[in-house]
């Protein structure tokens, strides 16, 4: 690549081969001239920059790399990169344990054995890529491209980049591999573009270098924390402890969450919610606030539509009998609801437990409806809108700049939704229903899998032992990883070793609040490769017109085309924060056609979506039960008499990943199920007993961890355990079957297919007897 006229501070134009591309001012509030992002001391060379991918990091934490004798020794977080001010996760802190541990996949392989069995054939890379283009184009002659689902987890720093390699061989399903619903984080964005035409998010200051002490900021009077634990779980581009900051300048909290936390046990209001009922809750918030004339009558008559509608369908949801739905009483609904309508701001922390339900969207927007019906839209210290910063867009549609899209419009319209028109609006595909293709060939055959940066049988997939069987009925699959996880073993035909964060460079996942740059420290272990570089070089093979870049600088330098610079300017400030405004609304800046107001059907914010009836749905929030509880199916739950929630997030674990980590095996070693002291006592369970869950979809053993915490009614399982210390040819692919709760999780949408039913399910325990403990 040859550049012209690079000014960090000012506009600019790139030159790619004959072409001139415009870019946008890169104009910034933070000054780089005296960062250093590489140095050396006491004997180390010091890198400088940020974690966004594996292992294990969810976040954007500025990191600082020690390396002697090319060996990257420690890891500390960086004291002054705004975003975690030196702060990191114990994951991160124990990045070494996993980066060199002797488990780490290091080349390419191709399975010899049958699948299940731990028999492999190294490969060099180009041997891997022409056996991979033989099987997969093979598939496409005999089905169709479209017959290829391609699929990430939680992709981190490649969210977008993944559907790079479907649109590259000519297929339309891409997606989250087997998320029943797309429910996670999807239902939420569709929320919010339904109701204001942009994702929003809690405004901790994290949009300014100077942070708190930024002259145009105020903290947050009042944080909801709905369905989360921040400090824990650290996840979407939020560091937990930016809640704590806030408590400290004065912040006060409402958590919602059938257990007490330790930011629930520190809240003003803590109402302990029957899972699954989160909806019923925030139209009593709204009953209340409607009722009392508590609204912001200024924002809700200059900027919203729909009011008195919504306004009417709420009076049905009195505290009452929203106490009688959640389980709460109804004199807490109200001063909650009151100290939060009252406050002159108000932030929402929103969790995937809004997700979690079975039309997780609605849950969300309902939620949503609270912080327009206070005004805690735009201004300091509430919801502000979150978009990719410097032109640097997120890249779900597989194309950049002056791209033409990949795929045709005919492939386009094979996309695996049908049975979902609001899927098929979102050109969003149906994991529901690609598992069902997978398995019966309807509405069309799927016979092959790329599989990058998820482990679907152990961690995200409901029904596991569903998607085992339908990933064995593939024709071939590839898997990308770090380790070999019991999705690798049971299925992978081909596995693919990825690089780690400090191994490779990259960009931060594209927040809202700046761009960072992921910085090369150390070289690969083995003949470990980047996800991007992976992405590109496989997509040479089917789309070499395509995919033309011959390194990842010039694949970044792309990404960043429009802001201006290069990686290596990147790479040499680390981070850079662009210009914020508040009140972008009133000044035209949330509208395409540069008018005031939300880029809607109205103009406005949308109480009611006139949008949803289109789609046979209400065009207003409203509460629907969970389809098993202790309502919906009674004589069900006379056989499981608790509420079963899934997937808290543990200090130590991220999803399927750390189990190899000793340290973090440490802190969490054995796979736990939460149980109020007084219900354990009923079922002769004591803390440590390896405990018995089943439910009418299946079972599996946990540890009982007691814990007044918890609500009497409900237990907690954790999600996504495996046991990779154990023997690989037992035949048990790591375990994966014995602790996983998602066995007793249904793969099934609600109506609408964006939502399903991970944390509002009904079973029973009973202390495991078995002999193998």
């Amino acid at each position: 690549m040859e550049e012209k006229n690079l000014n960090t501070e000012g506009s600019a134009a790139i030159k790619y081969g004959n072409a001139i591309v415009e870019v946008n001012e890169f104009k910034t509030q933070d000054d780089p001239r005296d960062r250093k992002w590489t140095w050396e001391e006491d004997g180390y060379t010091v890198f400088r920059g940020n974690a966004r991918t594996g292992p294990g990091c969810h976040d954007n934490c500025g990191v600082l790399m020690y390396v002697k004798d090319g060996v990257l020794e420690k890891i500390e977080g960086d004291p002054e990169n705004p975003y975690n001010q030196g702060r990191l996760c114990p994951r991160c802190l124990a990045v070494k344990e996993m980066l060199y541990h002797p488990d780490r996949l290091k080349y390419p392989m191709k399975r010899v054995g049958k699948r299940g069995e731990n028999k492999w054939e190294r490969l060099t890379w180009d041997e891997a890529y022409d056996f991979i283009e033989e099987k997969l184009k093979g598939v496409f002659e005999k089905y169709g491209p479209e017959s290829i689902y391609v699929m990430q987890g939680t992709g981190r720093d490649i969210n977008g980049y993944g559907g790079r390699v479907a649109q590259s061989m000519g297929s339309p399903n891409y997606g989250m591999g087997f998320l029943s619903g797309n429910a996670c984080y999807v239902p939420r964005v569709f929320s919010t573009a339904l109701k204001l035409g942009v994702l929003v998010v809690a405004d901790y200051s994290q949009f300014f270098p100077d942070r708190y002490d930024h002259p145009g900021y105020e903290i947050p009077e009042y944080i909801l924390i709905w369905g989360n634990n921040p400090v824990v779980s650290n996840s979407d581009g939020l560091l937990g402890h930016w809640i704590v900051e806030c408590m400290k300048r004065g912040s006060k909290l409402i958590t919602i969450d059938p257990k007490m936390t330790w930011l629930a046990s520190r809240s003003e209001y803590f109402l302990q919610v029957r899972p699954g009922t989160d909806a019923a809750l925030a139209l009593a918030f709204a009953n209340v606030i409607c009722e009392e004339g508590l609204y912001d009558r200024e924002f809700v008559e200059k900027w919203t539509y729909g009011f008195e509608e919504y306004a009417e369908h709420c009076k049905e949801y009195t505290p009452e009998k929203a106490a009688e739905i959640c389980g709460i009483d109804a004199s807490i609904i109200r001063e909650a609801a009151r100290a939060f309508a009252k406050a002159r701001s108000t932030a929402l922390q929103w969790g995937v437990a809004m997700d979690h339900t079975s039309e997780g969207f609605i849950t969300g927007m309902a939620c949503m409806d609270l912080l327009a019906l206070t005004g805690n839209i735009e201004k300091p210290g509430s919801m502000v809108a979150a978009r990719p910063c410097f032109g640097v867009a997120q890249t779900w549609s597989g194309r950049w700049g002056g791209e033409k899209p990949m795929l045709s419009e005919e492939q386009a319209q094979k996309r695996m939704n049908s049975d979902y028109p609001v899927l098929q609006a979102m050109n969003c595909i149906s994991q529901d229903m690609l598992l069902k293709a997978m398995l019966t060939g309807e509405p069309y055959p799927i016979k092959a899998t790329w599989m990058q940066t998820n482990n679907p049988i152990t961690c995200m997939g409901a029904d596991p032992k569903r998607i085992l069987e339908a990933l064995l009925k593939m024709e071939f699959n590839v898997v990308v990883d770090m380790f070999m996880t019991p999705t690798a073993l049971a299925a992978a035909d081909v596995v693919l070793p990825a690089a780690g964060f400090a191994e490779r460079i990259g960009l931060t996942g594209h927040q809202p609040y700046y761009l960072g740059a992921i910085v090369k420290a150390v070289e690969p272990v083995g003949e470990c490769k980047s996800d991007q570089q992976i992405i590109y070089e496989i997509g040479k093979r089917f789309r070499p017109d395509r995919n033309e870049w011959n390194n990842d600088e010039e694949f970044y330098n792309t990404i960043l085309e429009h802001a201006g610079i290069t990686y290596e300017d990147m790479r040499k400030r680390t981070w850079a924060y662009p210009e914020f405004e508040y009140y972008k609304h009133e000044k035209g800046l949330l509208r395409s056609d540069g008018e005031p107001g939300f880029e809607t059907a109205s103009g406005k914010y949308e109480f009611k979506c006139d949008f949803m009836e289109m789609f046979d749905l209400d065009s207003v929030a409203s509460y629907t039960e969970p389809p098993e509880s202790p309502v919906s199916t009674p004589e069900l739950a006379k056989e499981y008499p608790l509420v079963l929630t899934t997937g808290a997030r543990r200090w130590a674990l991220f999803h399927s990943e750390h189990r190899q980590s000793p340290s973090m095996r440490r802190i969490n070693p054995e796979p736990m199920i939460i149980i109020h002291p007084e219900t354990a006592a009923k079922y002769g369970i004591k803390d440590d007993d390896w405990v018995e869950v089943e439910n009418n979809f299946g079972k599996c053993k946990l540890k009982a961890e007691l814990s007044i915490s918890i609500r009497k009614d409900t237990v907690s399982a954790d999600h996504a355990w495996w046991f990779p210390e154990r023997d690989p040819e037992d035949g048990t692919l790591f375990g994966v079957f014995e602790s996983n709760v998602n066995c007793l999780v249904p793969m099934r949408p609600g109506k609408s297919g964006i939502g399903a039913s991970y944390k509002s399910l009904l079973c029973k325990i009973s202390k495991y007897e078995g002999s193998d403990q």
